[in-house]
């Protein structure tokens, strides 16, 4: 008697006998004779008898085939063989003519899924044909029916479904310290120690670099002041030993001596041990700007997987109030500012200022002039973006002022918007944690099914029914992935689960992960809220008081189904605010074939990004804030607020700091601003001319315009796919037509 079944993934689950007579009802179905109860019963329980203890899927199914060649009813064996072999052989045909795009080269929206690897180059080919031919080995034996059949019907997306079978997680904040500190071994040689700033500056890019090709997602560090802090005292101490040694006498004082700053000055006038401070100092800024210089360098021309495809980096920074905390942000601030290579933008690492009252806010915080400089940095360079430590749900009563390490108790993001802080299994912080996996909803195609409903109040109840058993689904989906994850092994991950996850450090190479993979979180992901609601209401939430009240409504369901699920599967469940990038196009594409071009919902290629207010939608920047802002707090997974603004925002950064204040006021969690920058692609020369045809430098007339997809920039718009390149020409800037204000 069956009793359990090895699924395809190697899976142990109880038998279910529904799913076999389900099986055999359906070919029975669509035959001309239709159903026979008694045949499909009689089938079932000899099956479930006659068979083994233990059975796999696949002999199961062989076992129907034969039982149902024996009966008198061989138009359902028929079936039941035509049906196994069906999807096997369209998947085939699919795989094929999505190969023959790859080879070719066509820039279409599968090679073009993400703007930052290029699919063109021969590594970059390889990644695609191993990403689409493991998406239907997902599908088919990974997924359970359910799950599998609302990806196939565009209700939900599995995001990274081609690593899936990788066990691996998506990302992590980097507890740098235990790299620079102690060293790490992840191949074939080991990293001693930094010593100075330069190995560490060294040993950051290699930790991002290697824990890439352990995971499908980002690489963050969470402190990037506090951990490269020490280093700077170090180095300096480097260059008074050696002015000791040049000056035959001890210094030894100055090793440990407190600083108020490091800052460049004149050697004129200083004479003894003030001159040799002065001239240590002078010597340690320009090491540690060399440093940064390299760090942004590496990250943007190391590539750490196929596909020409560097780390998705990001750095958090801005807290640490010690001389060498402000040094190290300082130069970073100025290495971004002045670019890389021939002057360009740098893409990585995605920078995030940690902003805090007392700390570097209000022109009497100590970092305040630092603040200043990443408000202008930011105005010519995109980055840093802007994460409000005073929200208040990134506060933690933890964190202390007067704490060294108060950056333990602070929240980091990934620059694109993952956010992960809260901990039903730990210490509640960011380091050394991530996101396991996540899954977005496709809410609009809910709200589309609704729209026949007359009554608003049935139309809306209806809504929230599909919702709940999506929510229901999703859950359940994310937990499946969950126990598989948990399965591999500490060996696989020789970074990651020895010296960067929380709890990791004490298993054994052939220890399962499972007992530390708790500590991250599942992200239940949603699109197009904008779309949903002009398909439930007639007017999305920018532009309707009513719709947004019902936006937050549904937005606040989600979180706290998210928080039940939390107490019922025993893990850290959290609501994203989806970064789609070629999501955006795909929801949308299948949608419009199914139901049509209906205005406001599909009539555009894409659908509008997680929460936001539709890009086409003209408002101020405050109007757009303040319809963003409430749903920061729901979305604990992450979220983001941008503002577009023309022109050249170089020589007037006080917007950046406007943009900032706005979001303290409204309790808003991060976000940025976007604004003009045209890159030369063939000498790298930018400016800010809203339209430039032709580079005054050489004369190329080969101009790209330097643009930020779902969070990150992208060097040329070549790599993106429809859905966002659509999107990205409705954008209108966020100004007051009347007053030519932002605010």
């Amino acid at each position: 008697m069956i009793q359990t079944v090895v699924k395809r993934d190697g899976r142990i689950v109880g038998f279910n006998e529904q799913k076999v007579m389900a099986a055999i009802r359906k070919a029975m179905m669509t035959t001309e004779k239709g159903e026979d109860e008694r045949l499909l019963n009689q089938i079932t329980d000899h099956i479930t008898q006659k068979g083994q203890t233990q059975m796999t899927v696949e002999a199961i199914q062989d076992m129907v085939e034969m039982e149902l060649m024996k009966s008198a009813r061989k138009d359902v064996a028929q079936k039941y063989i035509a049906y196994r072999n069906q999807r096997s052989i369209a998947r085939k045909a699919k795989t094929r003519e999505i190969f023959l795009d790859i080879v070719n080269v066509k820039n279409n929206d599968i090679t073009r899924e993400n703007a930052n690897m290029n699919a063109d180059t021969p590594a970059g080919m390889m990644m695609k044909f191993a990403s689409e031919s493991t998406k239907p080995f997902v599908d088919d034996y990974l997924l359970s029916p359910e799950v599998r059949d609302a990806v196939e019907h565009n209700y939900m997306h599995i995001h990274d479904k081609d690593y899936y079978p990788t066990k691996s997680l998506t990302c992590v904040q980097h507890p740098l310290d235990n790299i620079l500190n102690c060293g790490f071994i992840a191949g074939h040689g080991a990293s001693r120690p930094a010593k100075r700033i330069e190995t560490a500056s060294v040993l950051a890019c290699i930790s991002l670099e290697c824990a890439q090709n352990e995971m499908h997602g980002g690489q963050a560090i969470p402190a990037f002041d506090f951990y490269l802090a020490p280093f700077v005292r170090l180095s300096y101490i480097e260059e008074v030993k050696y002015l000791e040694d040049l000056y035959g006498e001890d210094f030894s004082e100055l090793y440990d001596e407190p600083l108020m700053d490091y800052l460049k000055q004149p050697l004129d006038g200083l004479e003894g041990k003030d001159r040799v401070r002065q001239h240590a100092i002078n010597k340690t800024v320009s090491r540690v700007h060399q440093a940064m210089e390299a760090f942004i360098h590496n990250m943007n021309t190391i590539h750490s997987r196929g596909g020409n495809q560097v780390v998705f980096s990001s750095i958090n920074y801005g807290t640490d109030t010690s001389a060498e905390g402000r040094c190290i942000m300082r130069e970073i601030l100025l290495s971004t500012y002045e670019g890389v290579g021939g002057g360009e933008t740098a893409i990585f690492p995605i920078q995030i200022w940690k902003k805090k009252r007392g700390v570097n806010y209000l022109p009497e915080d100590r970092n305040f002039d630092l603040y200043q400089l990443a408000c202008k940095v930011t105005a010519r360079r995109f980055f840093p973006n802007f994460l409000n430590l005073d929200a208040t749900f990134n506060q933690n009563e933890e964190w202390k002022a007067d704490d060294p390490k108060r950056y333990v108790h602070e929240v980091a993001t990934m620059g694109c918007r993952t956010r992960v802080f809260e901990n039903r299994f730990g210490m509640k912080t960011s380091i050394g944690r991530g996101n396991l996996s996540f899954t977005t909803i496709n809410i609009v195609k809910l709200a589309i099914e609704c729209m026949g409903i007359e009554d608003k109040e049935q139309r809306i109840a209806q809504f929230f029914a599909k919702l709940d058993s999506q929510l229901e689904l999703v859950a359940r989906q994310l937990d499946e992935r969950f126990q598989f994850q948990k399965t591999a092994l500490a060996k696989q991950f020789p970074l990651l689960m020895k010296s960067l996850w929380i709890g990791a450090d004490k298993l054994g190479p052939n220890d399962t992960i499972e007992s530390v993979i708790n500590q991250g979180t599942l992200g239940i992901g949603f699109i197009g809220l904008a779309e949903c609601l002009v398909a439930l209401i007639g007017k999305h939430h920018g532009e309707s008081e009513e719709a947004q009240e019902l936006g937050l409504k549904i937005v606040t369901y989600m979180r706290d189904r998210a928080n039940e699920f939390c107490d019922r599967y025993h893990h850290n469940y959290s609501v994203l605010a989806t970064p789609a990038e070629g999501l955006s196009g795909k929801f949308t594409k299948k949608d419009r074939k199914e139901f049509g071009v209906i205005k406001g919902v599909t009539d555009r290629d894409y659908y509008t990004n997680s929460n936001h207010v539709p890009v086409y939608y003209k408002c101020s920047a405050r109007h757009k804030a303040e319809v963003e802002a409430p749903y920061h707090d729901l979305t604990r997974g992450g979220h983001i607020f941008y503002v577009e603004i023309d022109g050249d925002a170089t020589h007037n950064p006080q917007v950046i700091m406007s943009v900032v204040d706005m979001m303290d006021r409204l309790n808003m969690g991060y976000g940025s601003v976007n604004h003009n920058r045209n890159r030369c692609m063939d000498c790298g020369y930018e400016n800010a001319q809203s339209d430039l045809k032709v580079c005054p430098k050489c004369g190329s007339t080969n101009i790209d315009k330097l643009q930020r997809i779902t969070g990150y920039l992208v060097g040329t718009t070549d790599r993106w796919n429809s859905g966002k390149l659509a999107e990205l020409n409705d954008r209108v800037t966020h100004i007051d037509d009347g007053e030519k204000s932002l605010f």
